[in-house]
């Protein structure tokens, strides 16, 4: 059953990424926030759940998947536009919007989807296996 637990938490820290990508694109044009700057991108951290250094030399049974480490901020200054008629313009007539790049968050987007896609096919090929073996040791 290792083998679908792997795949879980798998589909579980693409989930999480999708949602933090879709967060990213809800706030585009969100010039202020509670901390009072515009919003920052943030970027889902996962890794695997034990070091690489734990499965050198060790035996599979060992492999314990993926994790979600946490969110952080993309470091990147906000987008300066011209428009001294908003309110939320400063003393220059500049607005300070986030810098998310919508075409980048939505090939994020895709490959994430796709990396989902593939733990889930991955989880559905172990179930199957499991179920013939177990049809195969019901029949001997």
């Amino acid at each position: 059953m290792k083998a679908m637990e792997i795949s879980l938490s798998g589909l579980d820290v693409e989930w999480r990424r999708l949602e933090v990508i879709a967060d990213n694109l809800a706030n585009v044009n969100t010039v202020k926030t509670p901390d009072g700057g515009p919003y920052r991108a943030m970027r889902l951290v996962s890794g695997p759940k034990t070091s690489f250094q734990g499965h050198l030399g060790s035996n599979p049974a060992s492999l314990d998947g993926v994790a979600v480490y946490g969110v952080e901020p993309v470091d990147t200054p906000p987008r300066k536009v011209h428009e001294p008629g908003n309110p939320m313009a400063d003393a220059d007539g500049n607005v300070s919007y986030p810098d998310i790049n919508h075409s980048a968050e939505m090939v994020l987007m895709v490959k994430t989807s796709r990396a989902y896609e593939a733990n889930l096919v991955a989880m559905n090929a172990a179930r199957t296996m499991y179920v013939k073996a177990l049809d195969m040791g019901r029949s001997s």
